[in-house]
């Protein structure tokens, strides 16, 4: 069974973050674990074309019903009208979450992970929920390369068990 993997960020989203995320998603599908995201821009968007690229399978759980939002590099597409609310789908479905920069959304889906007793990793550095968590708040481990995160998050899964 593969690993899910969650990224986490915002829609709006610097440069040098997005380059971030693209590098989180190639490294999943380096992994061959599967990227669960919320299925828009910005983050979510860098992450999945990062997959793409390299193969990975992509997952995008909207807010909406509209599958028209749902950025081009996703292979499933889940719309569920929740708003905010997809954000509990976004932390159960994964196995390990990894959040870059972020504003409240990506702090609920943290939160909702943490709940779910999943692994919470983010990249230090990235700014906003990331860096507010990256000294080790609430559990939740850092990282400082988008290699180092996915590792982490790989072997902490496989350590914990599903």
């Amino acid at each position: 069974m593969k690993i899910n993997i969650g990224v986490l960020g915002s829609e709006i989203a610097k440069a040098e973050n997005l380059k971030i995320a693209e590098e989180v998603g190639r490294e999943i599908a380096r992994r061959g674990a599967v990227l669960v995201c919320g299925g828009r821009g910005g983050i979510m968007q860098a992450a999945a074309k990062g997959c793409k690229e390299e193969g990975g399978i992509t997952v995008g759980i909207l807010p909406t019903l509209d599958k028209s939002e749902a950025n081009e590099y996703l292979d499933v597409i889940i719309p569920t009208s929740m708003g905010y609310g997809r954000n509990l789908l976004v932390a159960s479905a994964s196995d390990a979450v990894i959040g870059i920069d972020g504003n409240y959304g990506t702090l609920s889906e943290i939160a909702l992970a943490l709940n779910y007793r999943r692994v919470v990793i983010v990249i230090r550095g990235s700014g906003g929920s990331a860096d507010f968590l990256a000294d080790g708040k609430f559990g939740v481990m850092s990282a400082d390369t988008p290699k180092d995160a996915v590792r982490k998050a790989i072997e902490s899964v496989k350590v914990r068990g599903r």
